[in-house]
């Protein structure tokens, strides 16, 4: 079947990194065949749907569902700290922002998993997760986080994340900026193995469980409800600190906007 129309695209900041170069921070034209959801325009360029926070046909904001006609002029923006989502429509209307952030990740970001589990958020991960066990709980409400963009482009994905780098310090703070996370941390409240939740035990309960060095220098020990995992305030916890306070530090940088 012949194409019927063009229509005229253009992707805003990090949606950039999903284009050939010879696209990137310029309009282009894209064939349409019928009147396809702008959804499927964007993702069939390359751009997996949840990087996309707002997109605007001919200026107006409009859903993932709108349907394109000919001559459409489609700008596709991620998302950014200054833009008043309660003004706007979103792309996607079933993304709620409200409550503590849920994360899943696949099997290739471990270590980002337990960066995320030491600033105390829940965090799903397994090393042999089959993709669609990950989009069935991002379909639940947690936000995927993945190196694979075939599986962050599955619509069962409301809330996501490409992870562009792959030095897992650089990709937490990637996380802290795309999702606004600096306010929210609670270090060395969750278990690094199990993701549970540690609970606060006697001091005089654990003695036997502990080398004796350590019972005596620590005046207090938590539990994993899980794994029976005990933690306390070794040196480990001021490397883990240094490592959260130079996250927080690089996240509150200049924020992506979108390009002009």
């Amino acid at each position: 079947m012949a194409p019927s129309a063009v229509i005229e695209l253009r992707c805003y900041g990090p949606l950039n990194d999903f284009l050939p170069l010879a696209l990137r921070g310029r309009s282009f034209r894209r064939r349409l065949f019928g009147t396809p959801a702008v959804k499927d325009v964007i993702e069939a360029a390359g751009i997996p749907h949840p990087e996309v926070e707002v997109v605007l046909v001919n200026g107006t904001a409009v859903p993932f569902g709108h349907r394109l006609a000919p001559g459409d002029r489609v700008a596709v923006y991620p998302p950014f700290r200054s833009l008043d989502l309660d003004a706007v429509v979103r792309a996607d209307p079933r993304r709620v922002t409200g409550g503590e952030p849920q994360f899943v990740l696949d099997g290739h970001l471990g270590r980002l998993a337990a960066y995320l589990r030491l600033a105390g958020f829940d965090t799903l991960y397994r090393r042999d997760a089959e993709d669609d066990g990950l989009a069935r709980l991002a379909a639940d409400g947690r936000i995927l986080l993945t190196r694979d963009i075939g599986l962050l482009k599955r619509s069962a994905v409301v809330r996501g994340a490409f992870v562009r780098s792959d030095r897992p310090a650089d990709q937490l703070v990637e996380t802290f900026r795309r999702f606004d996370l600096a306010t929210a941390v609670r270090p060395f409240a969750r278990c690094l193995r199990c993701n549970r939740l540690l609970e606060p035990v006697e001091r005089e309960a654990v003695r036997d469980l502990v080398p004796t060095r350590v019972y005596r220098e620590q005046a207090a020990f938590r539990r994993c409800p899980q794994c029976g995992g005990l933690f306390w305030r070794g040196s480990h916890v001021a490397r883990m600190a240094r490592l959260l306070e130079r996250t927080l530090r690089a996240a509150a940088g200049p924020d992506c906007k979108p390009l002009q």
